[in-house]
């Protein structure tokens, strides 16, 4: 952590960087890290299937003053309620690897997004919005990186920036939640 902290500091003394962050880092990394050079932002994956990140890591980015860029907020298509039951992956693709995307666990999120589809349209709004919208509306979180296959997809992601849940619209989505599957692990980045 030093060693990469060190060469990244030079770089912003010498004028070729401005900022520093790191992505997929646990606190204690971050801490390491800032003892040698300030972490500005931190990357790491957070949806609602996966929300490990609440425990330990943005409580301290927001001690921290860290900003938070999430990927990730809709699990990787999951999040979108374009896939069901005999969705199949293209075999390039690292999701037709992953157990997330398969079996049992797999069949009961897909039932926990249709409740989720149902709750976001009785809002006017899309399964993803509402996912993206919930993912913003944790105040640690300053930024969601959202994927896009479409143009299309582009506008509806963002419209999730300018839709607020109440406390309400959160204890009914946790609710909902609570018959999900966890989806933790490696990323596709390690898959």
């Amino acid at each position: 952590m030093a060693e990469t902290a060190g060469a990244l500091r030079e770089l912003v003394e010498a004028g070729k960087i401005r900022h520093v962050g790191v992505s997929n880092y646990t606190t204690e990394q971050i801490s390491e890290f800032a003892e040698t050079l300030p972490v500005e932002t931190l990357q790491p994956p957070y949806h609602l299937f996966r929300r490990d990140i609440e425990e330990a890591i943005l409580p301290y980015t927001r001690r921290h003053d860290i900003g938070v860029l999430v990927y990730g907020p809709l699990a990787h298509g999951l999040l979108t309620g374009t896939f069901d039951e005999n969705t199949v992956f293209p075999s390039d693709d690292w999701r037709s690897k992953s157990s997330v995307f398969r079996g049992e666990a797999y069949r009961r999120n897909l039932a926990v997004v249709r409740e989720l589809q149902q709750f976001a349209a009785a809002r006017g709004m899309t399964v993803s919005q509402l996912a993206i919208a919930w993912t913003l509306a944790h105040p640690a979180v300053h930024v969601a990186i959202v994927g896009s296959r479409r143009a299309g997809h582009v506008d509806e992601s963002l419209a999730a920036a300018d839709i607020s849940l109440s406390e309400e619209d959160r204890a009914e989505i946790d609710k909902i939640m609570a018959a999900a599957a966890p989806v933790a692990g490696p990323s596709p980045e390690g898959m």
